[in-house]
């Protein structure tokens, strides 16, 4: 089966044109930009301020050897530490308050309902009624 360089052209086409695809990749690239800011203030405001009272985070100088092979514990250590501390920064800094601020514009009054249907007769009748106004049953 041959396939035609058109074909797979438009094969391609459709693909990219997706919707997902689309939000997906804008998705990344937000995402890559949005990282690059939370490092950003991650390494220069937050670790400088941590430093500033507890002395500076830096583990980097751990390590063991096994058969002249080095294992730098104090790399993973700082990964561990940097990880923590930005997904703390990011729960803190946007996530809580993005969810409070959805929560309010999202918060709508409840709304009690004026009718309720009949179970016999399945007819609207008002919310409040003891008994069906067409067909006398009690609800």
């Amino acid at each position: 089966m041959s396939l035609k360089s058109n074909d797979v052209f438009n094969g391609f086409k459709k693909f990219i044109l997706k919707g997902n695809v689309v939000d997906m990749a804008v998705g990344v690239v937000v995402g890559v930009a949005f990282s690059n800011v939370v490092t950003a203030l991650v390494k220069d405001l937050i670790t400088p301020l941590i430093g500033a009272f507890g002395g500076t985070p830096d583990f980097s100088g751990i390590y063991f050897t096994i058969n002249n092979s080095k294992f730098m514990v104090g790399d993973f250590i700082n990964a561990i530490v940097s990880f923590l501390t930005i997904s703390a920064t990011i729960y803190f800094a946007v996530v809580l308050p993005t969810n409070k601020l959805m929560e309010k514009m999202n918060a709508k009054k409840t709304v009690t309902p004026t009718e309720k249907t009949c179970p016999e007769c399945l007819s609207s009748i008002p919310a409040k009624a003891k008994k069906c106004k067409f067909c006398g049953s009690r609800v």
